[in-house]
Parts: structure tokens; sequence; C-alpha cells
């Protein structure tokens, strides 16, 4: 008898750890479920999305992975909107070189500012370097930003006005520090449509357009550091928890408004970066001065930062350096402050 009732305790102890066992685990196992199929579903979401934004007539010469080897991608941010529609045409309002190292996980942010007079080799003339995709496209932009910064290109990655704004109202809006006061045009280029007030604000999409497009108060070099802090800011925010359900409609509105000569395999490498509990983002300046030439304003490089800047890439990089460290000076200024592109 005492048997019989020391083994129904028994079960019914085994029965209620069964239950909480059941109370635990369940919920945990759902949740990861949700978050794999979820994951599967971003993942066909952006294979999908993404192919149609591949441009395999640019590709790499050298033969690299971002999942094991040291890289470089470019960032071009083009102002090619609905309303300009100027296509091959159009300038590069942001260009922001980014090196990756994948030793220490570490990235390297540059920003070129637009006005920079550089020469131009496949135009073999000096002139802005926002004119170089006008130009000849990004062709004409990658070979000019290698032979300023004598390191390779790996891959680019160029967007218009439309994904920015899409991606920074996907993720709900960021937060950035606004210095002071402005107006600015929207989108459609209407003047003074946006108004930002000076102080830490959370931003929709057509404010951090128009954050990253004013300078009428300071420079294209500050300019080029709010261009950088909003990058970092939408790297922040999409790698909050709460910006995981967002995932889909941000590869939405970046695959459509977007074009790079990176497959999806290899967009998968920067992964390592991503999940990396110490990533380093390091932003970088070019130094110069304002500058008029033919009565034309350029933004003139300093040599000296111009040469250390380069070094520090290539070392990051691990790239040996070219034989000759000057860029290439060969050219004529026949192009210099000519009204064909301003």
């Amino acid at each position: 008898m005492q048997n019989r009732q020391a083994e129904r305790i028994k079960r019914r102890k085994k029965i209620r750890r069964r239950r909480i066992v059941a109370f635990i685990v369940l919920p945990i196992l759902t949740l990861i479920l949700a978050v794999g199929g979820y994951a599967a579903y971003l993942y066909y979401t952006a294979s999908d999305v993404l192919k149609d934004s591949y441009d395999g007539s640019t590709v790499s010469e050298r033969a690299v992975n971002p999942a094991d080897d040291n890289v470089s991608v470019l960032f071009m941010g083009v102002d090619d909107s609905d309303v300009r529609n100027s296509g091959k045409g159009s300038r590069t309002d942001a260009l922001l070189l980014a090196t990756f190292n994948d030793d220490d996980k570490t990235v390297k942010l540059l920003s070129i500012p637009r006005d920079s007079y550089v020469y131009i080799p496949d135009k073999g003339t000096y002139s802005k370097i926002t004119h170089a995709h006008a130009y000849g496209g990004v062709e004409y932009t990658i070979n000019t930003v290698e032979n300023l910064l004598q390191v390779p290109v790996d891959y680019y990655v160029k967007m218009n006005f439309n994904a920015f704004v899409d991606v920074v109202d996907a993720l709900g809006g960021i937060t950035v520090d606004v210095p002071y006061t402005f107006s600015e045009q929207n989108s459609k280029d209407k003047a003074g449509a946006i108004t930002i007030e000076e102080g830490t604000q959370t931003l929709d999409g057509e404010e951090a357009l128009a954050f990253a497009r004013t300078r009428k108060k300071d420079s294209d070099i500050e300019r080029g550091k709010r261009q950088q802090q909003l990058i970092q800011a939408i790297v922040e925010k999409a790698s909050s928890a709460s910006s995981i359900t967002k995932y889909a409609n941000v590869i939405q509105g970046i695959g459509k408004n977007m074009k790079t000569n990176m497959t999806f395999a290899e967009m998968k490498g920067f992964t390592n970066y991503v999940m990396a509990s110490d990533l380093s983002i390091e932003s970088l300046n070019l130094k110069g001065s304002d500058s008029y030439i033919n009565n034309v304003y350029y933004y003139q490089l300093d040599e000296a930062n111009l040469a250390s800047t380069i070094e520090e890439l290539q070392v990051h990089m691990d790239v040996n350096k070219t034989a000759d460290s000057s860029t290439d000076t060969s050219a004529t200024d026949e192009y210099a402050g000519s009204s064909e592109i301003e």
C-alpha cells in the first residue's frame, strides 16, 4: 500500500516537472521557430529582391571573399531621384569608401568630399570628383577613387535618394544629434520643405536625407561627417532587437533603389562583421582647403594628409603600395573650371 502511494506521488512529481519544463521550453521553442521561420523568409526575400540589384558588368579585378579577405566597398549616393531622373549623367552627392579588415573585424569609413579636385583618369583631366559619375558612371568613379587613394575598390553600392528615405522610414526613424537648426529641400527638390531643430532628434527618412545633404551653414567636410554619422545611426538602429521585424521592409527599400556588383553570396560574407561583439567603425576625413580655379570652386586636398590616409588604408587592407606613391598628374587642366558640369 505504501509502495503504491509512494509510486503515485512519484508519478505526480514527474507530471508536474514535465508541465514546468513544457511551460518554460515551449515558449522558447516557439520563439526559436518564429525567428527561424522569419530568418528563412528574410533570406528568400533578400535573395529575390537583391538579385535585381546585381550589376555583373562591373566585377572586381581581385578574387576576394568578404568572409575571408580584407576588402573595400565604395558607397555612392547619387542625385538621380524620381524628380531628377538623370541616370548615368547624375553626380555623386555622397562618396564613402569602407575598408574591412577580416583579422580584427575593423572598418574604416572614409568620406570623400564631392568637390575634391582630383584627376579623372578615364577623362584625362582634373575636375570635381562628383563629376566622375556624370562623365562615365560607376566605372569612371571607381577608377578615380582607386587612382586617388591607391587601394583597390572591390565592391560598389550605389543608391539614390529614394533608398535612403525608404530605409530610414522602414527602421522607424533614426536618432542623431543635430548641430544647428536649418531648413533644406526635400527629395522632390522643394526648397525649404524640411526644417530640423538643433539637438538630439529622431529623424524620418526625408529629414535624414535633408540632414545628409545640407551644407549651408558649414562645409562639404562637415556634410561628410554628418553622412558618416547617419550611417552609424542606421547600423545601430538596424542592429537593435526592435528592428528585426522591420528587415523585410528595409530589404524592399534597398533592393528597388540600389545597384551593386556584389552577389547575394558575397553580401552574406559580411555577416562576420555584423556578428562581431567588438566591431569597430572608425571615421576618416580628407583635410583640405577652399580653392578657386577659373572662378569655379574646388576643395583642394592637403597632400600630406592624403599621403597619410593612403598609407593608413593600405595598411588596413594589407595591400602593397604601388611603385609610384603619387597620383597620376600627367593630364592637363583642359576641363578644369569648365561649366560643362557644375
